[in-house]
This record gives structure tokens, C-alpha cells and sequence, in this order.
């Protein structure tokens, strides 16, 4: 046996940044009701109130999905590419 300490990689990695990011972001954004609580620019008719909200839907669920993928990458290479 070894009395060497083991090593383990930064619990802060830039991978994990980017993950909170990501999931920070559209927080940030739909709490932020100043920036987007007007009527114009309307598009297609629809306020902007309302489409800037709907488009936060799918950023939403695209930055999850980079989050989770991320996630995923940064636990394999944490555990030597198990799985």
C-alpha cells in the first residue's frame, strides 16, 4: 500500500462553470421583468412580453440540455470513463 495521499481533480472546473451558467441564465432573465415587460416590438401581432417569454421556454430548455450533457462528460471523465 501506498501512504501517498490520493489525488483528486478541482471540485470547481470550468466545465462545472459553464453548467451553472447555463442553469443560472434563464433565471436571471424571467426575474429581470424590467427588461422585457413592454408591448414593442410585437412580432407576428404577439406582444413582446409574451413572445420574449416563449422564446426563454426553448433557450431554456436548450441550455438544460447543454447542462446535462456537460454533467455527464464532466462525472465520466471524473471516474476515468466508467460506463
Amino acid at each position: 500500500m501506498s501512504d501517498a495521499p490520493e489525488v483528486r481533480p478541482p471540485v470547481v472546473t470550468p466545465a462545472r462553470v459553464v453548467i451553472a451558467l447555463c442553469l443560472i441564465a434563464p433565471f436571471v432573465a424571467m426575474l429581470w421583468v424590467g427588461s422585457y415587460a413592454k408591448v414593442d416590438p410585437a412580432f407576428i401581432g404577439i406582444p413582446f412580453f409574451y413572445w420574449y417569454q416563449m422564446l426563454w421556454v426553448l433557450i431554456s430548455t436548450a441550455l438544460t440540455m447543454t447542462a446535462y450533457k456537460l454533467w455527464q462528460r464532466d462525472q465520466r471523465a471524473r471516474h476515468g470513463g466508467a460506463k
